[in-house]
């Protein structure tokens, strides 16, 4: 159970030491108005669109949860945080936030336009729903008091309704699967008669102990997520975890158990509807990495005959090289257009990046039923991370990645012809912006298998479609015998629009369109006829018909202005950020700003600083953004490039640091906008040690908000970011880029948050008031504000509240009202 239990609901505040008046030091806070009415306003809701294009499920989701929902106490099991009042997982599935409940549904049908709610009961909590690949129901798990509930919304009828009898098992993901176009559910249901959850007390008490007798390989510290503890965490992890899978009838609500019992994590039913491929956890546990590494068997189960295939059995895989896979067979998949053939890869270099080799990984290839010899279909010079089927054929898409280069590679193979050469479709930088190909648009099939939507011998790629002037989404077809592409659509330069799915044909698709005063909706484009096209414009015109109609919910907010700056590092290479002002902003006028950034790694310097994002989206103001309403200029996603060579890109890391914020900062200056003496820097996460750092490094700014950082990387010591040296081969990266190693050169105020429930291991709770400690003993000025229950990522209303709280009054006394510097002798 967490740790934490015995302190009271009250936030916890650590004595903050700065001159009076005194900020609040206890019990939770608000910001004032207009920042506290934005963040209580509804957000949206999203639209997702059904398989066969004829209905938009419009899916409700809260800003925030309650405290008491982020509070529900929980069990830290081997990666997974489980409710065991309700059964549930109660982490999200990234292991960031608090599972949400969504709030409602509707349906919009998107030939009329017609919007249908759905009825659900009061209090409901619903999770993200599944629709049928033949778009006439949606499936979705809801949690009550005492388990998860199964429950199926019809099309036809605008009706959901519980399916009696079942219980899900929700812990390791995977617990709904469609079967048979729409008439049936393959779920992971609690076994039957599972009895009382057993408590740690029925467990022998014994000490924990973990061991290391020899063996090569490092560990990454951040599979170290919420590990098992000792014996009697293995025997709650298989309490919870424990599954049953079954299949639904969904007319009629009749349940079939298939197979055992097992700790089933991953499940994947193939095209032909009644191949089960399923991974089962078992014995002995790691107490060193999470349940993606425990030891599994991997089975075939035949839901017509009940007949089970054993495929492989893998051992725990807790000695992985940091950045490196697991060797033998990883990755099981079915091949998309195939009735029952499964694919997998398997590692030619031991696993390990650092070891040269003409290729790392190789294709395997076995059929139904899984007698004969597996054939391999290819070997991948780099990481094979992906395979893409046409609906028909045996020449699917092949993606392998470099993760040292940042290079994706793209082939085409001939799975009927074994070993014949690939050819090369794409091969680029991902660190290359403007003239990324995109990614295919795929689409679920009648089956539920995916693949490449091909029209006529094309398919479709859509992409980002970066500019020095910001992302403007693309659509374009590509023919596969010619391997010319075409461009279809392109967002117009004054708003966002990106295309969601393409109908049949590809002459129509949906495409979410927003502006700066538009907010997000759905709409039907028709190609018309073929233009004169500039380079990188739309070959075709088109028109546009509305299918949703959402709503402004926050006009308050629309008075704030951005636009997009670019300007260059002292070393040349390129950079820009998005400059917010505030509301009723009159140019000319110098305002105090907070920057924001997010320290990303690049391999190559010429592509550190192309643009990515967009000026012309519809804002929703959150976090440190609702400062606008309080009178300061935002310097926002700041571009904080680390350029280098993987390998060694981190020895430079502080002198890039700096560059960075000196070069946003003259800029922003030189525009006439921002008060040079009136400037704070804030960031999340890698963004948090960035701020520390910063504070310590420059004097550009007059006071830091970090939140959730990782400041001692000694802590951290196989690798963080793409650093994958370890510690004790290259000590002084470790020791310049940890900002508590340098907390008596933080001279200016920094207020540190952190959720106290922090599982990302790169940053644990700890971190924050070690920095805190090192800062006020050496009389720095500091304050703490440690959030009970949260996450990495703060989730409830009450948090988020404090926090912009706590960031507006620390930046109100230090940079908005702050004395001005005395000039330097």
């Amino acid at each position: 159970m967490s740790g934490h239990r015995l302190l009271p609901g009250a936030l916890a505040l650590a004595i903050a030491l700065c001159a009076t008046p005194a900020l609040a030091q206890s019990g939770y806070n608000k910001p004032p108005e207009p920042l506290l009415g934005v963040m209580h306003t509804a957000l949206p809701p999203s639209a997702i669109g059904d398989p066969t294009n004829r209905t938009l499920l419009m899916v409700q989701q809260a800003q925030y949860p309650s405290i008491k929902r982020v509070a529900e106490p929980y069990l830290k099991l081997a990666g997974v945080r489980v409710e065991p009042r309700t059964g549930a997982r109660h982490d999200a599935s990234n292991g960031y936030g608090i599972r949400a409940c969504l709030e409602g549904f509707s349906l919009i049908d998107i030939a009329s336009s017609k919007e249908r709610k759905i009825a659900l009961p009061a209090g409901a909590c619903p999770g993200m729903p599944s629709w049928s690949p033949d778009g006439g129901r949606f499936a979705f798990n809801n949690t009550v008091a005492d388990h998860v509930e199964l429950w199926v919304g019809d099309v036809a009828s605008g009706r959901a309704h519980r399916i009696d009898g079942v219980r899900l098992n929700t812990i390791l993901d995977n617990d709904i699967q469609w079967l048979d176009g729409g008439k049936t559910l393959l779920v992971k249901q609690i076994p039957a008669n599972r009895g009382a959850a057993p408590s740690r007390g029925d467990a022998a008490i014994a000490p924990e102990i973990k061991e290391s007798l020899g063996g090569k390989g490092e560990s990454s510290t951040y599979e170290a997520r919420d590990t098992l503890a000792g014996p009697e965490d293995e025997v709650l992890f298989d309490y919870y975890t424990t599954a049953q899978l079954a299949t639904v009838d969904v007319a009629s609500g009749i349940v079939t158990p298939l197979g055992k019992p097992a700790v089933i994590a991953g499940v994947d039913v193939a095209p032909d509807g009644h191949h089960v491929l399923y991974e089962a956890l078992k014995r002995p546990y790691s107490y060193a990495t999470t349940w993606e590494r425990f030891a599994k068997d991997s089975v075939v189960l035949d839901s017509v005959d009940g007949s089970m295939k054993p495929i492989d059995s893998s051992p725990v895989a807790d000695r992985v090289p940091v950045g490196g896979v697991p060797t033998g067979p990883r990755g099981f998949q079915w091949r998309a257009n195939a009735p029952a053939t499964l694919v997998w890869a398997e590692a030619l270099d031991g696993g390990d990046w650092k070891t040269s080799v003409p290729n790392r990984d190789k294709v395997m290839m076995q059929g139904a039923p899984f007698t004969a010899k597996p054939v391999e279909v290819v070997r991948t010079p780099q990481r094979f991370s992906g395979i893409a089927w046409l609906e028909q054929g045996d020449s699917p898409f092949v993606y392998e990645y470099d993760a040292n280069k940042h290079w994706m590679r793209v082939t085409r193979i001939d799975v009927a012809a074994p070993g014949s050469p690939p050819k090369v479709v794409w091969d680029y930088s991902t660190d290359e912006k403007y003239k990324a190909p995109g990614s295919l648009v795929m689409k679920r099939q009648a089956n539920g298998a995916v693949v490449v939507q091909e029209d006529g011998g094309k398919v479709y790629l859509r992409g980002n479609g970066s500019t020095p002037q910001g992302d403007r989404p693309f659509l374009d077809r590509y023919d596969l015998a010619s391997g010319k592409t075409e461009r279809l659509f392109r967002s117009s330069a004054d708003a966002y629009e990106r295309v969601g799915s393409v109908l049949p044909g590809g002459t129509r698709f949906l495409v979410a369109k927003q502006s700066p005063v538009d907010p997000p909706n759905v709409f039907m484009t028709t190609l018309g006829a073929a233009i004169t096209a500039t380079d990188g414009e739309a070959a075709y015109a088109n028109s546009t018909t509305p299918v949703t109609h959402i709503a402004d919910p926050m006009p308050q907010v629309r008075g704030a202005r951005k636009r997009l700056v670019t300007y260059k590092r002292a070393d040349g290479v390129d950079l820009s950020f998005t400059l917010y002002t505030p509301p009723g902003y009159k140019e000319g006028t110098r305002v105090p700003a907070v920057l924001y950034a997010y320290p990303l790694d690049y391999a190559d310097p010429s592509k550190a600083g192309q643009v990515s994002g967009s000026q012309k989206t519809f804002d929703f103001l959150r976090g440190y953004r609702l400062l606008l309403l309080a009178g300061y200029a935002i310097i926002d996603n700041a571009a904080f490039p680390i350029v280098g060579d993987p390998k060694s890109a981190y020895d430079t890391y502080i002198d890039q640091l700096v560059a960075d914020a000196r070069a946003a900062v003259d800029k922003a200056v030189e525009l006439g906008v921002v008060d040079r003496d009136r400037i704070g820097v804030t960031g999340h996460s890698h963004g948090a040690l960035m701020t520390a750092n910063l504070l310590a490094h420059t004097d550009l700014f007059r006071a830091g908000v970090a939140t959730s950082g990782s400041y001692n990387k000694t802590l951290t010591p196989f690798g963080f970011q793409n650093e994958r040296r370890s510690l004790w081969t290259t000590p002084a990266v470790y020791e310049q880029a940890s900002a508590f190693f340098h907390a008596d050169r933080i001279k200016s105020p920094l207020l540190i948050m952190h959720g106290m429930d922090d599982a990302n291991p790169g940053t644990e709770p700890i971190q924050g008031p070690k920095l805190f400690q090192a800062i006020r003993g050496l009389g720095g000025t500091t304050r703490l504000v440690m959030l009970p229950y949260e996450p990495h990522w703060y989730t409830a209303m009450e948090s988020n509240e404090q926090e912009v709280y706590e960031m507006l009054t620390w930046f109100d006394r230090y940079v908005k009202n702050a004395p001005a510097r005395q000039a330097a002798k």
